[in-house]
């Protein structure tokens, strides 16, 4: 897939010039969403990106969690680059993230997913959709998460709108970190 605008081989600037150092050290290459996006933008931009990972470790939800609605949500809007760099992460730090992760279409049945999960992802799923969630989602969010958990989730689906608009927005797709199923995503549910 051609992105948008051509990748930036040489950037300008130390901090972006160890950006592409270091994770070509650790991915073999420099992320696409680095190389295309980023390496235009001020440097504030890129550090917007650590501090969105750094927020996310202070979450209460549990990470397993915030993996999975991350997911769904790059899922739904289509992100490859997103959907690829999230499975990659899942799946360094366990074992049967991409078993969750490939039945994720299957949420609301799978045996694989909490009763806690489904009402998060059901969450995810109608905010993302709709743009809106109705009182009952809430409700049943509600019985399992605090108000700081569900600021959480919020946060969640709202930043990883932002990861995935920025790449759908330039064309990036799957870096190839990992093999990324396909994924259609029909009106009335999950991700198929």
């Amino acid at each position: 897939m051609a992105t948008y605008l051509p990748p930036i081989e040489h950037p300008r600037g130390l901090l972006l010039k160890l950006g592409y150092f270091f994770t070509r050290r650790q991915f073999g290459k420099v992320p696409t969403p680095l190389a295309v996006f980023s390496a235009r933008m001020p440097i504030g931009f890129l550090s917007l990106y650590g501090k969105v990972s750094r927020l996310d470790r202070k979450l209460k939800v549990p990470p397993e969690t915030a993996q999975l609605i991350r997911e769904q949500v790059a899922s739904i809007n289509m992100c490859f680059f997103c959907m690829d760099a999230a499975r990659w992460a899942a799946t360094r730090k366990a074992a049967d993230a991409a078993a969750r992760f490939d039945a994720l279409p299957e949420y609301r049945t799978s045996p694989l997913f909490t009763d806690a999960e489904r009402a998060a992802l059901d969450y995810a799923t109608e905010l993302t959709r709709n743009k809106e969630v109705t009182p009952d989602t809430l409700a049943r969010l509600a019985r399992h998460y605090d108000e700081r958990e569900i600021c959480d989730i919020v946060w969640l689906v709202a930043s990883e709108h932002l990861y995935n608009m920025s790449n759908i927005g330039l064309n990036l797709g799957s870096d190839g970190f990992c093999e990324v199923p396909s994924r259609t995503v029909p009106a009335g549910g999950a991700a198929a």
